[in-house]
């Protein structure tokens, strides 16, 4: 499930829900490293570190290039601000979008409960002249790259549905 509201026509907030039959420490070790999540993700087509963080990822700063659901792609760089393994990730964006993402994990009943808030601005000119027009097409195709990464993961860990 997933949710989107718009706080002006060129700020989204977005969230996400995944239920992984996995155990959390699996989930948070595939989720901690963007490095590894064209392996899984389909819609993220490059990690490239820019600068290495400290032993947890705070510090750490990776440009993610993404393919999205629309003739468009988003190359972003993400730095991670705040760590607390296994249940708490952010980072914050910046580039041809800018805001800040938590992950959220949670164990429960034998798997894990991830929630993602995405709270973004729209940099591209392009898209802040259009959001009020395409902002249920703009979250549409979040919600695709989100589903498609949950299924993913899935796959990935080895999870049922």
């Amino acid at each position: 499930m997933n949710a989107a509201s718009a706080r002006g026509p060129q700020h989204f907030d977005l969230v996400s829900h995944w239920r992984i039959d996995a155990p959390v420490e699996r989930v948070w070790a595939a989720l901690a490293d963007p490095s590894g999540w064209p392996l899984w993700w389909p819609y993220v087509r490059q990690v490239r570190t820019l600068r290495e963080g400290d032993p947890d990822g705070v510090g750490a700063v990776r440009r993610i290039d993404w393919r999205t659901r629309l003739p468009y792609s988003v190359c972003i760089d993400v730095e991670g601000v705040e760590v607390l393994p296994p249940q708490h990730l952010r980072a914050r964006a910046r580039g041809q979008l800018e805001g800040e993402g938590l992950w959220l994990l949670r164990p429960s009943s034998g798997g894990t409960d991830v929630t993602y808030v995405w709270r973004v601005k729209l940099t591209r000119r392009w898209m802040r002249w259009l959001a009020p027009l395409l902002a249920p097409l703009l979250c549409w195709n979040h919600d695709g790259v989100m589903r498609a990464g949950e299924a993913g993961l899935r796959r990935h860990l080895g999870a049922r549905h």
